[in-house]
């Protein structure tokens, strides 16, 4: 370092001029060796640091000998400039150390209070679910980038998340998001059948489905699944519509396997218990989508066998969760609707998936026992005649 062509180093006794004596913070002197040229210069602070670790090396000294202006100086450009990983946890590290003076340092990791993680959330939803439509050139990518940012944020430990997604707001924006990705997937799935450019529209649709897979475990984390649950039975007779419409009765079958997935998804939340929803509406939901899953199911296997490394079959995890989800709500319904729908499997050309058996044998255990308990109902209203 230096003002002219000849360069110096600090505590170079061969060329310095001046001795500085410092007193340590545990009173302890220490000389330093410098050179008068420099010291009468006072070059700007601010431009000799030129690295998070310089900064912070000087910044562990000058707060040693309570040296202020270059302790503030550190302290600046350690707060303005930005950080890598490493540099964080190093910054962590040192600064913790250092105490109250270099708090400053710490304020972009500092925990944020629950008003604002609330405005952030409801900003990212709206982003998230196109409520807002992102400025162009962002497009789609805003809309992910917001999506990612959520489920970081309902999968981090923080303790203003649970009292950010039992806020009535937040629970109402994310509804909203709910139904305007509902919306768009409706008005895409509705075009496919009428446009000629049948691989852009069905891109589209995929893409809704994306959203609407990502908001389904959204929704399960803040316990409002039962919103989605409601908003797929209300709409799931036109989805069928398209589906099985003779346009497409050889063709999309990533987007018969992505619906497949999602309506796994509402059986599994509806059967085992996590959504309670009238008979009527189970009911409903099996009716619609067990007969749609035995007609699908065997023509993908038949494809994936007839053509190596085919993607869109139906996986064992896929499907064993499938079956579990469908014999634990037919269980659960009342015996009559459990009768039709048991009479319809037996009676199809698929008996094989789902595997319906345990089903049957637990409807069939209950109606016996049914029949004994009105025989044996009977029984005590006849002997209790014949004793008067």
């Amino acid at each position: 370092m230096g003002s002219s062509s000849v360069s110096f180093a600090l505590n170079d006794i061969n060329t310095c001029d001046v001795s500085i004596r410092l007193i340590n913070s545990k009173g302890r002197p220490q000389v330093f060796h410098s050179h008068s040229s420099i010291l009468k210069e006072k070059n700007s602070l601010l431009d000799s640091w030129n690295s998070v670790h310089s900064a912070l090396g000087v910044l562990q000294l000058a707060t040693e000998f309570n040296c202020q202006e270059i302790v503030e100086s550190c302290i600046q450009y350690l707060e303005a400039i930005p950080w890598e990983d490493k540099e964080e946890e190093l910054i962590l590290k040192v600064v913790t150390n250092l105490g109250p003076v270099a708090m400053p340092i710490l304020a972009r990791v500092q925990p944020v209070d629950f008003s604002a993680t609330k405005i952030v959330f409801i900003s990212a939803i709206h982003f998230a679910t196109s409520i807002v439509s992102p400025s162009p050139p962002f497009g789609d990518e805003l809309k992910i980038s917001a999506q990612e940012q959520i489920d970081y944020m309902l999968g981090d430990d923080d303790v203003e998340i649970p009292l950010v997604i039992a806020d009535a707001e937040v629970k109402s924006e994310t509804k909203k998001g709910l139904l305007t990705i509902c919306s768009s997937f409706n008005k895409d799935l509705s075009c496919i059948l009428s446009q000629s450019n049948n691989e852009t529209a069905e891109k589209r649709v995929l893409q809704s489905l994306s959203d609407l897979n990502w908001i389904c475990c959204i929704l399960s984390k803040m316990g409002l699944m039962k919103e989605f649950v409601d908003q797929w039975i209300d709409f799931q007779d036109s989805v069928i519509h398209v589906m099985e419409d003779k346009l497409l009765v050889s063709s999309s079958w990533s987007l018969k396997l992505k619906i497949i997935e999602l309506s796994g998804k509402v059986l599994d939340a509806v059967g085992y218990g996590n959504v309670i929803i009238p008979s009527a509406r189970r009911v409903n939901l099996l009716k619609t989508w067990l007969p749609y899953i035995r007609k699908t199911k065997p023509v993908l296997d038949s494809i994936g066998n007839e053509e190596t490394g085919y993607p869109y079959k139906m996986d064992d995890d896929l499907c064993q969760n499938i079956e579990g989800s469908i014999v634990a709500l037919l269980s659960a319904l009342p015996s009559n609707d459990q009768a039709d729908i048991l009479a319809d499997w037996m009676n199809g050309e698929q008996v094989r998936y789902p595997d319906l058996s345990e089903a049957f044998e637990i409807w069939c255990y209950r109606t016996k026992s049914a029949k004994r308990r009105l025989v044996e109902g009977l029984d005590r209203v006849g002997n209790a005649t014949v004793s008067l």
